[in-house]
């Protein structure tokens, strides 16, 4: 369903909406956002709020002093944490100069136009995710510890699992969000969750991930814990993965996501800085049963993807992600990256192919790939690329 302006004004004065906020991403995909009253909101419609752009990450050589918020009324949801009276509605918002132009690095604005080019090229992507988190305990100070939660192990259940109702409240709070889980379940290091959603168009599917860590790290918190979706929490256990499940077909509604995932893997090393951008990212990648290497296999083991058939429909689980990577910009690479193994029906290696190229080993060694790469120069702005390549 779409909504307009009015709907949103008829929305606050029935819901006893007092603060809207409007939220956007800098390019690490990490949530900003600034609040205004009802009175304010149809000047963010019609001309923007205004925002300091060069004071947000990426955003530095931004040529104008401000930029321009204007909320996208489809994103409009309620923030169950926050009192029922007087109550907080936030809205995602797209980034724009002051000439009324689309920001460059505005990677949500990236994503749309991904999607834009994919289905004037007749092929829908979509994508589902499988993300994993620590909860760890905070001490007499309220400051986080490495202490887990708990010692259960993968799909324990309680009372080894303590996460279990933590896990439940996150579900209903992003339910009432009108964000539905799939599933989730303990996952095997102590104290490591997973919750899992259903597959959905690119930009819907990065506003729910952006939507549910904000959500994860409310809950924890609310329950005297914190929330870390970092790449390798503790150094001997399990990382923390963002595992994107991809789905693809063409306007005759035949399956073409195996020449999407050659696309994809031809593509890994130059954009795996994007989805793995932090150095603990390297530490994870080739331990426990994080992949190292792009290759596949049906089995799900250590593999880069996972492609199995199961009653006809091919499932592709693209597995080196971690969650701190920007969901927006990830899905854009992904999309380009499969439509050049789409439009080339580009076959897929060998099952586990011995001479599979590894991913890179280092932040700095992915960094000069993508630098180097003229995939990612005719895609990603050169000042998001020298955001991520420094240092």
């Amino acid at each position: 369903m779409e909504y307009t302006y009015d709907d949103v004004m008829n929305y606050i004065e029935e819901e006893d909406v007092k603060f809207i906020r409007l939220a956007f991403r800098d390019v690490y995909g990490v949530q900003k956002n600034i609040s205004v009253m009802p009175g304010e909101v149809k000047k963010a419609f019609e001309d923007g709020a205004p925002i300091n752009a060069r004071v947000i990450a990426g955003f530095e050589k931004c040529p104008y002093a401000s930029l321009y918020l204007r909320p996208d009324p489809d994103t409009m949801s309620i923030l169950p944490w926050r009192p029922d009276s007087g109550r907080v509605l936030r809205m995602y918002c797209d980034i724009y100069t002051p000439d009324g132009e689309v920001y460059e690095c505005d990677t949500r604005s990236m994503l749309k136009k991904a999607v834009k080019t994919a289905d004037e090229k007749g092929i829908e992507f979509r994508f589902g995710t499988e993300t994993e988190f620590y909860l760890f305990r905070k001490d007499d100070e309220g400051e986080a510890t490495k202490i887990p939660y708990d010692e259960a192990g993968y799909m324990d259940i309680a009372p080894a699992d303590k996460c279990e109702n933590i896990r439940r409240e996150i579900s209903l709070t992003i339910e009432r969000m009108g964000l539905t889980p799939e599933r989730s379940h303990h996952e095997r290091g102590p104290g490591q969750n997973e919750i899992d959603f259903h597959y959905g168009r690119p930009l819907k599917a990065a506003d729910q991930m952006t939507t549910f860590k904000m959500a994860v790290s409310t809950v924890a918190d609310r329950n005297g814990l914190v929330a870390d979706f970092s790449p390798l929490p503790i150094p001997d256990k399990p990382g923390n993965g963002y595992h994107i499940n991809i789905y693809a077909k063409d306007r005759n509604g035949e399956d073409v996501v195996k020449y999407a995932a050659a696309g994809i893997m031809e593509k890994i090393r130059e954009i795996t800085i994007f989805l793995n951008p932090k150095d603990a990212s390297y530490s994870r990648l080739g331990n426990n049963t994080a992949p190292d290497k792009a290759n596949w296999s049906s089995g799900g083991e250590s593999e880069l993807m996972c492609i199995e058939t199961y009653k006809g429909k091919t499932r592709i689980e693209l597995r080196s992600p971690d969650a701190y990577s920007n969901p927006y910009l990830v899905y854009t690479l992904l999309i380009y990256a499969g439509l050049s193994g789409i439009e080339r029906k580009l076959p897929l290696p060998e099952e586990m192919e011995a001479e599979a190229a590894l991913l890179p080993g280092s932040r700095r060694e992915a960094g000069k790939i993508a630098k180097d790469s003229e995939f990612i120069k005719s895609i990603v702005p050169e000042g998001i690329i020298e955001e991520y390549v420094r240092g």
